[in-house]
């Protein structure tokens, strides 16, 4: 997989999570702090990208800081691949 299409992905599950598209506006800002994602959200993005991309990333594994932007996100699971 590449990292367009990891990035591809990450966004939908973003989205999915969110339930907003428009969460793809905001790649380099804290969904977090905007509202995008809550403790509960973040657990479900987290099995989100085990299941569709085979990546594990344990709650306790990152720091909060290094899951909070999406592009972040993305680092995180291309890192993983």
């Amino acid at each position: 997989m590449t990292e367009t299409e990891a990035r591809a992905k990450v966004l939908d599950l973003l989205e999915d999570v969110s339930g907003d598209p428009s969460v793809r506006d905001h790649l380099d800002d804290d969904l977090f702090e905007l509202g995008f994602l809550d403790s509960m959200a973040a657990i479900e993005l987290l099995v989100g990208l085990e299941d569709e991309l085979g990546v594990s990333i344990a709650p306790t594994a990152v720091e909060r800081s290094e899951m909070n932007i999406a592009n972040k996100i993305v680092a995180q699971v291309v890192k993983r691949l």
